[in-house]
């Protein structure tokens, strides 16, 4: 039991894997935190966009 746990430990082959999965991962976090940055401008431009139309179309009818 010994030399396997020795030798598991020394095996260098799935190290790069390990290490090209952990840079995607922190890509991906990147790119999902970046996405909601642009969904959270996107939802309050479409708000606004929505009360202005409002306040318009109020405005022009009580005219």
């Amino acid at each position: 039991m010994k030399a396997i746990l020795q030798r598991l430990v020394r095996d260098q082959r799935g190290t790069s894997a390990v290490e090209m999965g952990l840079i995607c991962a922190l890509i991906v976090l990147a790119m999902l935190t970046a996405l909601q940055g642009v969904a959270n401008q996107t939802k309050e431009t479409w708000n606004t966009v929505s009360s202005k139309s409002g306040e318009a179309i109020a405005g022009a009818t009580a005219a």
